[in-house]
């Protein structure tokens, strides 16, 4: 049994240097939020940002906004924010598009640089959307021009052979957490003579990325979780410098071309990493997520990671000795080293409790078969919510609470 408590996590509270982050958001009083890591909550700041967005730039100025408040920039200008986040060097990463949408043209990019081989391989872990791409893609081209590989995380090196023209894995897992050596993955795939393609989805943000210093060759990510730009804001990718000019991606819109406003016939890609955009920038959705990368530029990652390997740890152990007998298993790599920034439990009854905990301001989430996620954001996350959120799961599971019908009903987004 722990003999760690809620004074205690009150103790390490006045001493954490992140703390005054947490004002910075907008939260419901007494909401415990450990979801972060699947929609980070509304930054304060970015309500103003966005009425004057709304008022002044497209209400009064118009079209002449494109130039004016530099609207035609922005998938540039906040890639360069994002860039610092994912140990990229400027003019690297270009915002735009979904995850999905850039998945699929990192991969054909990347079969495109690897000719005469065919095979994309990735873990059946991965998150389904980057999968289903690759399957997408296989569809389009044919089986004679592409084949989904599938190997066990702990596999996947061994698994790269003379055929395999493009890995792609998610280096934190969304259901455990589990994360990927990215450095030691990224050399053992290039020395097979791969191309490494990296999701951050659940990396940005929430742990200190190397891309240039992992030589990666191409990454993509979201910016909604914990990054904290808003529901469906725009995605972000990465080319390295070594492959920015080399392929034309299968997505030619006219935001990629050289020189859009020429209204060429013929399409001339950029030579920057603009090249990898398609269509005309989300400004709006943009907008809002300037606002939370300005925030961002104001955080040491480092400190980031200290804190949020402390919030983990504490959950862990307070669950696993407060709640023992109730049926939680651990699906979450216990080293700390080995884990991003969420811990997963496994149960029978994982989504009703999930449903009971949200019912007691506790928003977690749930992912089958049966695994209850929290996720652990230093920005707005203190320790004495690591400790009230248990002490609330402790009466679920004592109470029996998450047996009730109303929790165990299905709702569409789980």
């Amino acid at each position: 049994m722990t003999t760690f408590t809620r004074d205690d996590a009150l103790a390490l509270d006045k001493q954490d240097k992140l703390a005054g982050f947490r004002d910075r958001f907008q939260l419901e009083e007494g909401l415990i939020y450990l979801d972060g890591n699947s929609l980070g909550p509304l930054p304060k700041a970015t309500m103003e940002r966005m009425q004057s967005a709304i008022a002044v730039e497209w209400g009064q100025d118009l079209i002449t906004s494109w130039n004016k408040h530099g609207w035609m920039d922005l998938p540039r200008s906040l890639g360069n924010k994002i860039a610092p986040l994912v140990g990229a060097e400027q003019d690297q990463v270009v915002v735009g598009d979904s995850t999905s949408v850039n998945v699929f043209k990192l991969l054909a990019a990347g079969l495109k640089m690897n000719p005469g081989r065919k095979v994309i391989l990735s873990d059946p872990g991965n998150f389904p959307t980057d999968l289903y791409m690759i399957q997408g893609l296989r569809e389009f081209l044919g089986d004679d021009q592409v084949e989904m590989r599938l190997a066990d995380e702990t596999e996947v090196v061994d698994a790269v052979d003379e055929n395999t023209a493009v890995v792609l894995l998610t280096q934190v897992n969304f259901r455990s957490g589990r994360m990927y050596d990215m450095k030691a993955v990224t050399e053992a795939v290039q020395a097979k003579g791969a191309l490494m393609v990296w999701d951050l989805c659940h990396s940005a943000g929430a742990v200190p990325v190397d891309l240039a210093g992992c030589n990666a060759d191409m990454a993509v990510g979201c910016s909604y979780k914990y990054l904290n730009g808003g529901p469906g804001a725009p995605a972000f990718l990465y080319v390295a410098p070594r492959h920015q000019d080399k392929v034309v991606q299968p997505l030619s819109g006219w935001h990629g071309h050289a020189h859009p406003f020429t209204f060429d016939l013929g399409y001339t890609p950029s030579n920057t990493v603009s090249r990898y955009l398609c269509g005309t920038p989300s400004v709006l959705s943009m907008r809002a997520l300037e606002v939370a990368l300005d925030m961002w530029s104001e955080v040491d990652m480092q400190m980031v990671r200290e804190k949020s390997i402390k919030l983990c740890d504490m959950f862990i152990d307070l669950v696993e000795s407060r709640c023992a007998g109730h049926g939680f298993e651990l699906a979450s790599p216990r080293d700390a080293s080995q884990r991003g920034s969420q811990v997963s439990f496994g149960h029978e009854e994982g989504y009703a409790i999930v449903q009971a905990l949200i019912a007691d301001k506790v928003v977690g989430d749930f992912r089958a078969p049966n695994i209850m996620r929290f996720g652990f954001t230093p920005l707005y996350t203190s320790y004495v919510d690591v400790w009230d959120a248990v002490d609330r799961l402790v009466r679920i599971m004592d109470g029996k609470v998450y047996d009730q019908p109303e929790f165990k009903v299905r709702a569409a987004v789980t």
